[in-house]
């Protein structure tokens, strides 16, 4: 019977498990994730729009170096593409549940509850996220 009673609380307690994005920034609200790569001329391109997006909003914009660059490297190369947004040294995607991305830019709009709503190939502009943030959170 005590066997019965723990395999109910294991599969309870499971099924009301969320995704965990521990090392994903801006827990409980929207976010934009956006793949890039210094070799990338869109993600070049894309850049500007995203800083908009990330000052002008209330989106959370995370950037993701597609090479896995980290510490320094990554905040140099970030700096000379003008990232202005918060930088992740970790790839989410195992945690949000995707698969590594296979072209440049992608950009990926992920709801409050951590689940990706959208993934968007090519560059991005200011006014296509910002509707598509709009029409998802109705």
């Amino acid at each position: 019977m005590m066997r019965a009673i723990t395999l109910m609380l294991v599969i309870v307690h499971l099924s009301g498990c969320e995704l965990s994005t521990p090392d994903l920034p801006g827990d409980g609200q929207w976010r934009v994730i956006n793949y890039w790569a210094i070799w990338c001329t869109p993600c070049r391109e894309e850049i500007p729009e995203l800083n908009a997006v990330d000052s002008g909003s209330d989106l959370v914009v995370l950037a993701v170096n597609y090479d896995g660059k980290e510490g320094a490297t990554l905040r140099e190369e970030a700096a000379e593409m003008g990232i202005t947004f918060q930088l992740l040294e970790k790839d989410p995607g195992a945690a949000l549940g995707i698969e590594r991305p296979r072209v440049l830019p992608t950009t990926l709009l992920v709801n409050p509850d951590g689940e990706v709503t959208d993934t968007l190939v090519g560059p991005q502009t200011q006014q296509g996220l910002m509707e598509l943030w709009r029409q998802r959170r109705r």
